[in-house]
């Protein structure tokens, strides 16, 4: 249904997101487009930060529990 991109479109779609965001604020855009899907991956595959700290204090404590 679709055809691969080639260059001529790259070029195109490159050249109207100049267009609307200038050259300056280009990086920021791909930078916050590239936090988003970083995030957006982490929470499909199920890793969260909260869990592995509680994991990680509950570890602490049943240790300390244990030397008691």
């Amino acid at each position: 249904m679709f055809r691969q991109i080639g260059t001529g479109e790259i070029v195109l779609i490159v050249a109207v997101l100049v267009l609307f965001f200038g050259s300056r604020k280009l990086p920021d855009l791909a930078r916050s487009i590239g936090k988003s899907a970083r995030e957006l991956r982490k929470g499909l595959s199920g890793e969260d930060d909260d869990d592995e700290t509680d994991t990680k204090d509950t570890g602490r404590a049943d240790q300390a529990e244990q030397t008691d």
